[in-house]
């Protein structure tokens, strides 16, 4: 049985409390068979999209509110829902209230492709900025969270609790399947594990959350109180059903299950190789040729390399690079997906990520510009990787990047699937290789949710709008660098003109003021998706 949202709305706030802040959705573009969709999941879940926002009363305290609702479209968020999202947390932050927000949702809308999985990037944002203003941002998931929803604004609470027995993960259970052709290991993506690994901070019903965050609310307030136990505030434990007997969670739907927000090598059946006439899924496969030359390739040409390695905590992860170095004289930190790294299941980890943020921070810290290279199959997909905490760094990332206060570049070099590639994207300039792409999961998994088989992959590829032509023009991509007519061909030329392309980038954002490129990036990625906004 599922928590609504407005069931979650009524045991969390005083009784006739809440205030809607709710506007009527944004329009997207849609086809016949989305609109009605859209009007059939209204009808259904008594909501006009998949969130509701406001503010209401918590024990006395007014706080703003953002709840999902899995019972429209199973809560994936779109264009319109990301829109409500960003403009609640905004309104938060200009009237300075904590922000309480329950996500349940199986990731990023499918039927509006690669505009809405960039949604995550906006709402990342949002939340970054009004933790930044000194605002509590508090998170209570509720099942299921997965995908996209929980590697974002799902893991940037300052406290993170979750429903007793709530489905909780990154990975799209139904895509490992569809993948490796076998179960994702039991047990692993439960509230109850999560809290056990550390990745939340507890497993709480709805009234002892009530509690909890109220308490929360109280010390971060700062203002100093009388000794509460002298008061009879009687202990709340916070704890989770130990182990090793996990509640059992029924298997998602296959609304649940929409988006991984990440994946690795499909395996292909001959039906999948076939590009005909489709330029998108040409470049799907071009994009996959082993002699497309990667981020090594393109290292060879900047001057002053400096290899660096590790997170400077221990870990490692050989599938992303490290370095400083000039980009035809222009300094800066690199860090990047090599193409060469990733084999098989042997994906980008936690490690990889945390790595990144090093990144950023020497960037930060150097006063430095920094470039990011996209050419990931995806993130790794593994019981290792979700108790790791993947999803919660995939959510800094992306808020860290957002945020940065130093010129940033982002290359989209080939590959770009799921939460490891869009953790890399938001920059204040965005390059693409002819055939790179970027999408929420590869053509073939998609393909595998929605038709229960890969062999629609190049249909699915067209229709998501990935290729770097589409994102160009959907304003997600700021120029394609071109291939002639193919990198794999030419590798020396190819790097030769990614080189000189970031480097001119990189020239024009140092030549700036700082304040104007930060404010440039924040209004790019507010506006982005919305009608009108598309370059």
């Amino acid at each position: 049985m599922r928590t609504s949202a407005r069931e979650f709305l009524g045991q969390l706030l005083d009784t006739d409390s809440f205030v809607s802040w709710d506007r009527p959705p944004v329009r997207v573009a849609a086809t016949p068979r989305y609109r009605e969709a859209l009007r059939t999941a209204a009808m259904a879940a008594g909501t006009d999209e998949s969130v509701l926002t406001g503010e209401g009363l918590l024990r006395g305290r007014r706080v703003a509110v953002i709840a999902c609702e899995f019972g429209f479209l199973a809560g994936s968020i779109g264009v319109a829902a990301a829109e409500r999202i960003v403009a609640a947390v905004e309104r938060a932050t200009e009237f300075e209230l904590p922000l309480v927000a329950s996500p349940t949702s199986g990731g990023t809308r499918m039927q509006e492709g690669t505009v809405a999985f960039v949604q995550m990037v906006k709402i990342a944002g949002a939340v970054a900025a009004h933790k930044s203003a000194g605002h509590p941002y508090l998170v209570y998931l509720r099942n299921p969270t997965m995908g996209g929803v929980f590697a974002s604004w799902g893991s940037l609470g300052h406290i993170t609790f979750a429903e007793p027995g709530a489905l909780i993960g990154f990975l799209g259970p139904r895509v490992y399947q569809a993948l490796y052709g076998k179960p994702f290991p039991e047990g692993v993506q439960i509230a109850e594990n999560l809290y056990h690994r550390g990745v939340i901070d507890g497993v709480l019903p709805i009234p002892v959350f009530r509690r909890i965050a109220h308490r929360a609310l109280s010390v971060f307030s700062g203002v100093q109180q009388p000794d509460s136990t002298a008061l009879g505030d009687t202990a709340v434990q916070v704890t989770a059903a130990a182990p090793p007997t996990l509640p059992p969670v029924a298997a998602p739907t296959e609304a649940a299950d929409r988006d991984s927000f990440g994946t690795q090598q499909i395996r292909h059946d001959d039906s999948t190789n076939r590009a005909g006439d489709n330029p998108v899924w040409q470049s799907v496969l071009i994009s996959r040729r082993p002699q497309r030359p990667g981020i090594r390739d393109l290292l060879r040409h900047v001057t002053q390399r400096v290899p660096l390695s590790g997170t400077g905590q221990g870990e490692s992860d050989r599938t992303a690079v490290l370095a400083l170095g000039r980009f035809r004289g222009q300094p800066c930190v690199v860090f990047g997906h090599d193409r060469r790294g990733q084999q098989g299941e042997n994906t980008m980890g936690p490690a990889a990520l945390r790595e990144a943020r090093r990144s950023m921070a020497l960037a930060q810290e150097l006063r430095l510009p920094l470039v990011l290279v996209i050419d990931t199959v995806g993130a790794a997909l593994s019981k290792e990787a979700e108790e790791r905490g993947l999803a919660p760094e995939i959510a800094r990332c992306i808020a860290d990047l957002v945020t940065l206060d130093t010129p940033t570049v982002s290359v989209l070099l080939g590959q770009g699937t799921g939460g490891g590639a869009l953790a890399l994207l938001p920059a204040d300039r965005v390059l693409a290789a002819t055939h790179a792409w970027l999408a929420p999961l590869p053509p073939e998994g998609a393909s595998a949710i929605v038709f229960r088989d890969t062999d629609h992959a190049p249909e699915i590829a067209a229709a998501q709008r990935i290729s770097a032509a589409d994102l160009l023009a959907d304003g997600v991509v700021d120029r394609i660098v071109p291939e002639l007519p193919d990198a794999a061909d030419e590798p020396v030329d190819f790097a030769r003109r990614m080189i000189a392309a970031i480097a001119n980038e990189l020239a024009d954002l140092r030549a700036r003021p700082e304040s104007e490129v930060l404010a440039a990036r924040q209004a790019r990625y507010r506006r982005l998706g919305l009608p009108g906004d598309a370059s």
